[in-house]
């Protein structure tokens, strides 16, 4: 059996970063792990609902210019039951990138660039 456990995305600055994911969606690190020499630190973070997957942001102390992210053809995806609120919450933080009302749907950019769906839950 193979499932999936998490995903990575690379970040300039971790607390810029852990911020915004606790700030725009209630994440919060469940582990972490940091290299012996400081040369990188990973922070994994959970959502509220104790889902088993993971976000990974992963800091590297030599990195000092932005990710190339490409053209941001792939993204995160995550699920909520407060999209109003969230939508809300989002627009005020100012983070909204991508609107879709026909599709219900919406994206973030967080600090580095990444962006994230904002899906409504749906009976």
């Amino acid at each position: 059996m193979t499932r999936f456990d998490h995903f990575n995305f690379n970040v300039l600055d971790l607390e810029r970063s852990l911020d915004f994911y606790r700030r725009a969606l209630d994440l919060t690190p469940v582990r972490q792990k940091e290299a012996e020499d400081g040369s990188f630190r990973l922070v994994y973070l959970g959502d509220a609902a104790g889902s088993p997957f993971q976000l990974e942001l992963t800091w590297l102390r030599d990195r000092t210019a932005p990710y190339d992210l490409g053209e941001c053809e792939f993204h995160l995806a995550l699920r909520t039951d407060r999209f109003e609120e969230m939508h809300a919450r989002h627009r005020e933080m100012g983070c909204i990138c991508f609107e879709n009302p026909a599709m219900g749907i919406y994206f973030i950019a967080d600090p580095d660039g990444y962006w994230i769906e904002i899906v409504p839950e749906r009976p």
